[in-house]
């Protein structure tokens, strides 16, 4: 009965976790033009219901961002159950929880690395997001 529990449990935990990492459909595509403003801009969307797993994504990037480029890189994060935040991702071609780094027309999703990392090992997200924004600046 003890092993049934623990069986319950894990899959439930494995569940929320497969419900906050989902990736955004199109996320990766870059084909889609936007508007060219030679700005390298980091977009968090997210949902009104928020697991830690995903506020800690929203903090370390937020964090990263404001350390290594303040004043050069954009830092915004939308809820998707609002309007302007709905807007905003179907202008950017996100559906779901998505970290997305957007410069002119070349977008990144750092959703999976985000979404492995933000809580165990915060540090190794934040050099994620150094080592794909610096190449853009």
């Amino acid at each position: 009965m003890k092993s049934l529990r623990i069986i319950m449990l894990g899959l439930f935990i494995m569940g929320m976790g497969n419900s906050c990492a989902s990736r955004a459909s199109g996320g990766e595509e870059e084909g889609k033009q936007l508007a060219e403003t030679g700005e390298v801009e980091v977009h968090y969307f997210h949902m009104t219901r928020r697991c830690a797993t995903c506020n800690a994504v929203e903090e370390v990037t937020r964090e990263a961002v404001t350390t290594f480029y303040e004043g050069k890189v954009d830092f915004t994060s939308w809820n998707i159950d609002e309007s302007e935040g709905k807007e905003k991702a179907q202008e950017l071609g996100v559906s779901g929880q998505t970290l997305l780094i957007v410069k002119d027309d070349t977008k990144i999703n750092l959703t999976s690395e985000a979404f492995l990392t933000a809580l165990s090992d915060p540090d190794k997200l934040k050099q994620i997001i150094r080592e794909r924004i610096d190449p853009l600046l």
